[in-house]
């Protein structure tokens, strides 16, 4: 990047950031009225929070976030974007953030029907590489990228134009990442026929049916992959092997039912397909820290900022 873009990217990253604080005066995450785009400003020090999070680009415009997917750990700052390509679990933490200088992102949902048109319509760059096909990756968000979400964000300010612009600039958003250096990860996922989109498949079959046993060797057959061959490429994609992940969106979306449906620890374990009160305990406790009842009363009595963790419904979106 020469230094022309370098300051109009400082140029616009400050536009942005005085965006985020004019509409969030406060810590948390807001939903605003274009569908998908949400913003986020945290200030709690280290604070690690557990996420189920579907496709989605998320720029930070101010601090530094670490984020755990699988066995990987990426660590992104201001000016770069982590983008994921199917629904993924993970855990974060927001870097040492001060109340004078809060975290502060954007973040837009992936249509993964845009997606999938867009890479059939648009050629692969010269450079694409062949290389293995994984579920997020970290980038570096140039002047043209911050430049569509600052116009995102300013017509939220003119909803006679939103419903016009906002898909536009939606579109826009989808081409840079797709012609970018993550691209060849999102193209992938989303072309019929490559080993990624059969991966993409197998993921979006299990989010609808975690409360079944999973029997591998048959989610391997429904994808036409082998079975070696759908364990590889699976952990390839998400960090974790199909039997860790289904087990992970059973006890996210327990979790779920707890907090924000008053179930208890027997009632969850149940409805995600439990068929043992004591296996969901350890198991629980093995990824949360602490066993239901325990984190249930910890995270019941929190912050807003602490409660406004992203273990969503698995099928339905959630940032």
């Amino acid at each position: 990047m020469n230094s022309e873009d370098l300051k109009e990217r400082a140029r616009l990253n400050e536009l942005l950031r005085e965006r985020i604080l004019r509409r969030m005066p406060r810590p948390g995450q807001l939903a605003t009225e274009i569908e998908g785009l949400k913003l986020t400003r945290r200030e709690a020090v280290n604070q690690a929070e557990n996420c189920f999070g579907t496709p989605c680009v998320a720029v930070i415009i101010q601090g530094e976030k670490c984020t755990l997917i699988g066995s990987r750990e990426y660590r992104y700052g201001e000016n770069q974007y982590i983008v994921t390509g199917v629904d993924m679990p993970s855990a974060f933490y927001v870097v040492n953030p001060r109340a004078d200088r809060p975290f502060l992102a954007a973040s837009l949902d992936i249509d993964p029907y845009l997606l999938t048109q867009l890479a059939a319509d648009v050629p692969p760059p010269a450079h694409a590489e062949n290389r293995q096909c994984r579920g997020a990756a970290i980038g570096e968000a140039g002047p043209d990228m911050l430049d569509a979400f600052l116009r995102l964000m300013d017509v939220l300010d003119r909803p006679e134009r939103r419903e016009v612009l906002a898909p536009m600039i939606i579109r826009e958003l989808h081409y840079l990442l797709l012609i970018g250096p993550q691209g060849e990860n999102l193209r992938q996922l989303h072309t019929l026929g490559t080993r990624g989109n059969q991966i993409a498949q197998a993921i979006a079959w299990l989010k609808g049916n975690y409360r079944q046993t999973l029997q591998v060797d048959a989610l391997a057959r429904r994808v036409h992959m082998a079975t070696s061959t759908f364990h590889r490429h699976f952990k390839e994609v998400t960090g974790l092997s199909p039997l860790q992940y289904h087990k992970r969106l059973r006890l996210y979306e327990a979790q779920r039912l707890m907090l924000t449906e008053d179930h208890t620890a027997s009632s969850a374990s149940l409805a995600v397909g439990y068929e043992s009160g004591t296996q969901f305990n350890r198991e629980y406790k093995r990824l949360f820290g602490e066993p239901p009842h325990r984190d249930m009363a910890q995270r019941r009595f929190t912050s807003p900022e602490a409660r406004s963790h992203c273990s969503g419904q698995p099928g339905k979106r959630s940032v």
